[in-house]
């Protein structure tokens, strides 16, 4: 999901994945910017570092896009980390004016990649270098799940995701599923429709807000 800064989130077309190049089988990671510094792994700690399993399963996120919502809820019972990974970057402000930087047309959208931050910076780019361990489980790729993009590399993910428009069943029990859609598709159908070159959106949406609140019963 030079195009963009996108980590490879499948490997449809078997191509092997140069760093910085796009390729057809998706996101890939991209070149740095001139001015940025070596990343180093973030050891600060993060509002939901130790929460338990039943603690993440009550909380969602809601991404407010330029487009309209899309309402998350996640599955910490088969991905922990991953969506440990995902609260804490919607906490923390990470994924605030990031945008939605790559689509496949009837497939995927993509965000996550921090560097598209109006408030990028060192610290973003500490953070987006932690990585999480693959968590390939049990959800089927279908329409509105949410996983975790990475490159062909394992534990390779960091804070770049995709939200399935179709169905990417060769990416079951491959990558890790970790979240659903509950509200807004037609917000995602939307991104994921609008004019592209290549698979790099001509107007990226942003997410102005990630926010996180008690999941409605």
């Amino acid at each position: 999901m030079s195009r963009i800064v996108w980590t490879s989130i499948f490997l449809l077309f078997g191509v092997t994945i140069a760093s910085g190049q796009a390729t057809p089988n998706g996101p890939v990671a991209g070149p740095r910017k001139a001015n940025a510094r070596a990343a180093v792994p973030a050891t600060t700690a993060e509002p939901f570092d130790g929460a338990t399993v039943e603690q993440m399963a009550s909380q969602c996120v809601t991404l407010e896009t330029e487009l309209g919502a899309i309402e998350i809820a996640f599955v910490p019972q088969s991905a922990p980390e991953s969506v440990r990974n995902f609260l804490n970057l919607s906490a923390t402000g990470a994924l605030d004016t990031t945008t939605f930087g790559r689509v496949v047309k009837d497939f995927v959208i993509q965000g996550g990649n921090l560097s598209t931050s109006e408030k990028w910076s060192e610290q973003l780019a500490r953070r987006m270098a932690r990585k999480i361990p693959d968590e390939p489980g049990l959800i089927k790729h279908v329409r509105g799940i949410v996983s975790m993009a990475r490159t062909d590399e394992p534990n390779a993910a960091t804070t770049h995701f995709f939200i399935l428009v179709g169905p990417g069943p060769h990416l079951d029990s491959k990558f890790s599923a970790f979240g659903t859609v509950t509200k807004g598709m037609e917000v995602a159908d939307a991104i994921n429709q609008a004019p592209v070159n290549g698979e790099q959106p001509q107007d990226p949406v942003k997410i102005n807000r990630a926010v996180v609140a008690a999941c409605k019963k």
